[in-house]
């Protein structure tokens, strides 16, 4: 048995098909937030990983290809924003906008309320890239200062909360105009909202793709100005 717990493609396989009994119970309950597959399936891991007693090197040797995959998975999504491509140019300026606004928003009210609370500056800067994908947010954590680890995690957090809110959110405020609702989900829960946003409508989640992208490149590039002048 210890021989198996420690064989790389044992964690691949148990991720993939715990995914996907998460993914059908989401799917049962007709997407519901709080059936997220993330949601359900990580605590599950970690337990098993706790049970089991492997360590999380072990756990990343044998899974480490799905990380690699996300790469493909972030590219892939550039397809449905091609296709609105003649949408998006005639909306540069409010997307723009809204980019920005939301960008700083997302920022701001992270790094304020922990600042209020007395956090330390490296908390600070694990949080504050906290609305752009795992990737952008380890780097320009570490850029300032910040715990990359931590800030991959609020990040996993960030963004499964905001694909399990925004639709009921959205709903709650007669917000109909799909655009308005995938590049909303987009900039504040990057990949997890994106994918939400596909399981919604095309649209939304071609605007929610557009938004994660354009977000990550914006906050990097605030942040990074920021720590320049620091």
């Amino acid at each position: 048995m210890k021989d198996l717990l420690t064989t790389p493609l044992f964690w691949l396989a148990l991720t993939l098909v715990m995914f996907e009994g998460a993914d059908q119970i989401s799917r049962r309950s007709g997407r519901h937030p709080l059936c997220h597959p993330v949601l359900l399936a990580t605590p599950v891991l970690i337990g098993l990983l706790l049970l089991t007693r492997t360590s999380y090197a072990t756990y990343w040797s044998g899974t480490q290809a799905l990380s690699f995959l996300l790469g493909p998975a972030v590219v892939g999504l550039a397809v449905p924003v091609w296709a609105q491509r003649d949408l998006i140019r005639r909306l540069a300026l409010p997307i723009g906008l809204a980019l920005m606004a939301g960008a700083v928003t997302a920022m701001v009210s992270a790094v304020g309320v922990l600042a209020l609370f007395g956090a330390p500056h490296e908390i600070l800067a694990s949080i504050a890239p906290r609305a752009t994908t795992t990737p952008v947010a380890m780097a320009v954590a570490q850029q300032l200062g910040g715990v990359p680890a931590l800030a991959a995690v609020i990040v996993l957090i960030a963004g499964v909360i905001g694909a399990m809110t925004a639709t009921p959110l959205f709903n709650a405020m007669k917000m109909t105009d799909y655009r308005a609702r995938g590049l909303a989900v987009g900039v504040s829960a990057h990949g997890f909202g994106a994918a939400r946003a596909f399981q919604v409508d095309s649209t939304a989640g071609a605007f929610a793709s557009l938004g994660m992208a354009l977000n990550a490149v914006a906050t990097a590039t605030l942040l990074s100005v920021l720590a320049l002048l620091l």
